[in-house]
């Protein structure tokens, strides 16, 4: 392989985001050349957009995408049983394989944490038109032979898949999902999957219940029209929720979420918040010993996700609502911080 040009979406932080030309010189054995061909825009990468992040050095963002092999190394071709043309999916995180949390299995919390995008030189962002993938990357490959923007999804329903596990649903119980973004919508999905007595979505938007109730919800709910907690203890003989699982990034749904919960429930905390989330921690002990679970990343999920996508168990080409050419990045990142006309932007660094 000779040098590959190829273009990127470069930034040094809010406002400085550029189409840059880079190139790549040749891979060694152990590497896999990806051209990427869809990357889907993360809440993460409007903050980093919209916010007042200064990263310490320019970088190229993303980490929702899937693309096909351009060209392998033989080692890699060894270890992963892939070939050149393959359509491939990777992992977010790019785990460093020698930290204590690697060497136990649990590889998603790495201690380096090189997370694609947010590690310049050793896990490089998805908005490009090619990438490099070493020894370490944690790649999956998918079900196609042609591109689909859908399958930048397999990201955040792996995403999804884990939260969910982590609630550890039951067939009687009653399961309240807050957020009903892009991944809180599969969560939902997924969840219903688990066959619950009954799902509850919480959305402060309208048109975001009303897509709850379009993907599985049998109720849906809007806290700032009414008191979700009360209405919840109500359906449930005043117990509450057996299952709380938040994905709004809202400080006030972790307390909303801690008082509707029964006694012995179980609260799984998604969001990544932009601001401190204060509670009584009395609530969660001395009143109800609550499960409080957390959930990061896609651990071992990428393989149930792409079965998902494959079989359509999971609706994600809904929830691509629009899609924007690399060049258009401007009117890509405007579009996707509309919570009302928008679910998911994939931008697309190779149109087809």
């Amino acid at each position: 392989m000779g040098i590959k040009n190829f273009n990127a979406l470069v930034t040094d932080g809010p406002g400085t985001y550029r189409i840059e030309p880079r190139f790549v010189n040749g891979i060694s054995d152990d590497d896999i050349l990806m051209k990427i061909y869809g990357c889907g825009i993360c809440p993460a990468d409007l903050r980093m957009y919209y916010g007042d992040w200064k990263p310490s050095e320019p970088r190229v963002h993303g980490h929702e995408f899937y693309g096909r092999i351009e060209a392998i190394g033989d080692k890699a071709a060894q270890r992963t049983g892939l070939a050149a043309g393959d359509f491939i999916a990777e992992e977010q995180i790019v785990p460093c394989g020698q930290c204590r949390f690697c060497l136990s299995g649990h590889y998603w919390m790495c201690q380096r944490q090189h997370i694609h995008g947010f590690a310049p030189g050793v896990a490089e962002g998805g908005m490009a038109q090619y990438i490099v993938l070493n020894n370490r990357s944690l790649v999956h490959k998918l079900p196609i032979t042609r591109p689909d923007p859908v399958w930048a999804m397999v990201e955040p329903l792996g995403c999804a898949i884990h939260a969910v596990d982590r609630a550890g649903i039951e067939d009687n119980d009653v399961v309240v999902l807050a957020g009903l973004g892009s991944i809180g919508l599969c969560m939902l999905q997924v969840a219903k999957l688990k066959k619950p007595r009954l799902i509850i979505a919480l959305d402060t938007l309208d048109i975001r219940l009303k897509r709850g109730l379009q993907f599985g919800a049998d109720i849906a709910l809007n806290p700032a029209e009414g008191d979700v907690v009360s209405r919840v203890k109500e359906i449930t003989d005043g117990y509450g929720c057996d299952k709380y699982i938040n994905s709004s990034g809202s400080p006030q749904a972790v307390v909303q979420g801690l008082t509707m919960l029964r006694k012995l429930g179980t609260y799984v905390e998604f969001s990544v918040f932009t601001e401190p989330a204060s509670v009584n921690w009395s609530i969660i002990g001395d009143r109800k010993e609550v499960n409080i679970h957390v959930s990061h990343l896609s651990p071992f999920t990428y393989p149930l996700a792409i079965e998902y996508i494959a079989s359509g168990a999971v609706d994600v080409k809904s929830i691509v609502t629009h899609v924007f050419q690399l060049g258009e990045f401007e009117a890509a990142f405007e579009v996707a911080r509309d919570k009302e006309g928008c679910l998911k932007v994939v931008l697309e660094p190779h149109v087809y």
